[in-house]
């Protein structure tokens, strides 16, 4: 399995709130490790390769995940689910309720 992490760059250079909400979320569940590549999407830059990835698996915010398993190809727009489902850990109601984010409304 080959997991892909694709993370929006704002026009300032840092990472968007959300991605930097998620990694920390991997960190400290001890998960990071299971991140196999970084793509990044640069908010200004339609041209680049996340913003490429986005387009041709038809997501349209950021962070996603692209899971590689035998041929086959997964997208997650959720951390959480991914983590429940194919890092197999137990992800709470709360945690759920906590990852919510207003900001989902939009694109990358």
């Amino acid at each position: 399995m080959h997991i892909t992490m694709v993370k929006k760059k704002l026009q300032d250079g840092s990472e968007c709130r959300k991605c930097a909400e998620i990694t920390e979320t991997l960190k400290k569940r001890q998960l990071w490790h299971r991140i196999d590549e970084i793509i990044w999407a640069h908010e200004d830059d339609p041209d680049s390769p996340g913003m490429q990835l986005g387009a041709r698996l038809g997501v349209a915010n950021a962070p996603f995940f692209v899971v590689r398993d035998d041929g086959d190809e997964t997208v997650y727009t959720s951390a959480l689910r991914l983590i429940r489902e194919r890092l197999q850990q137990t992800v709470s109601s709360r945690e759920e309720a906590r990852h919510i984010d207003v900001d989902d409304i939009g694109g990358i």
